[in-house]
């Protein structure tokens, strides 16, 4: 069986939502509850619900998908469905989504209650390479991602890649941008491995490294003192673009895109800065620009943009805070940015 095992908890591959079963039945729960989007309620449930059939504690909790409810309110809503539900410290939540509900799934168990047990069965490529591995849980509040969480892990983690197939191609994308970021920060072999791969098929062996580079990072720094920053390569602009877009794109950025968008700004900045070499820069350039279109970036957003970024929860004293490369698969940590350097990467990645 090909399992990874994290700090204190498994990251099951092959036969996951088997494994999920047994995983309830040993766990002995009061009751279990199934955390779902409208999206997952329709394309993923029906992959997962025919082996719950007989369990007589087993209730099912929905919310509307996308980032934008990833909040406080609907986070009440999730743990006022607990209290009628009569939850207690003995319940189970399983997050069965994407990102959003592995997030805020999270947020809510390891908070009601004072906590109580949860799993992630992630259903998006982007949730299973990122979101669901290493027990950040959160809620974006005014417009700033994953400002409120914690750090809380999960009981264990299922990935099984039949979901994938319910996926778009966009959406597919949006989750090969991480992967390509762990290559880019931690690993050049793998970036070399991704770039020669049919990127729009998921590929199991892949997608089992990616987990596999996240795990190892988040072992060693769990709470991201240290070599965990190194993950934030291309957020910090990429979430600031991120939200930009959804607050006035009628089809906004996917997540993945904007943090392309960031990894080639924060590429151009470690060009700048860190010593990434011409060659290494435009390399980069040219993988993601033959991944993902061309976003026109307005000149008028930028200092929208710019405000985003100071609210940042990575930035230290006041000063916006970027993880840089000074090579393809090596990091470096804490470099702090001007809005006049800021502003030239975003120039930058407008002129490609």
């Amino acid at each position: 069986m090909k399992t990874i095992q994290s700090d204190n908890y498994p990251i099951f591959f092959d036969n996951s939502i088997e494994e999920l079963v047994k995983f309830v039945k040993q766990g002995n729960y009061s009751r279990v509850f199934l955390l779902t989007d409208e999206n997952t309620a329709e394309h993923c449930l029906p992959l997962v619900k025919p082996h719950f059939d007989g369990l007589d504690n087993f209730d099912l909790l929905e919310i509307p998908a996308g980032e934008e409810n990833k909040n406080i309110d609907f986070c009440i809503g999730i743990w006022k469905l607990l209290i009628d539900f009569e939850a207690d410290r003995k319940s189970l939540l399983i997050n069965l989504g994407g990102g959003v509900i592995t997030d805020m799934g999270g947020f809510a168990a390891s908070t009601y209650k004072r906590g109580i047990d949860f799993v992630h069965v992630p259903t998006t490529l982007l949730s299973q390479v990122d979101a669901s591995v290493g027990g950040k849980t959160g809620i974006d509040l005014d417009n700033v991602k994953n400002i409120v969480g914690t750090f809380t892990q999960p009981k264990a983690v299922f990935i099984s890649v039949d979901f994938l197939k319910t996926l778009s191609a966009r959406q597919v994308l949006s989750g090969t941008a991480e992967m390509l970021k762990h290559g880019l920060i931690i690993d050049s072999a793998y970036w070399n491995a991704l770039k020669k791969s049919d990127l729009s098929i998921p590929n199991a062996e892949l997608i089992y490294r990616s987990v596999e580079i996240k795990n190892e990072v988040v072992i060693e720094d769990p709470t991201e003192k240290g070599i965990r920053k190194s993950l934030n390569f291309g957020h910090t602009i990429g979430h600031a673009v991120e939200t930009n877009s959804l607050s006035k794109d009628k089809n906004p950025l996917t997540h993945g895109e904007a943090i392309a968008i960031g990894m080639i700004c924060e590429a151009y900045l470690s060009h700048k800065s860190a010593g990434l070499s011409t060659e290494e820069l435009e390399e980069i350039v040219k993988v993601f620009g033959s991944l993902y279109q061309k976003y026109k970036l307005k000149k008028e957003d930028y200092q929208e943009v710019l405000a985003i970024m100071r609210k940042d929860k990575k930035n230290l004293n006041g000063n916006i805070n970027c993880t840089l490369l000074t090579h393809i698969g090596q990091y470096k940590l804490d470099n702090f940015f001007t809005d006049d350097e800021l502003c030239e990467s975003l120039n930058y990645y407008a002129s490609l």
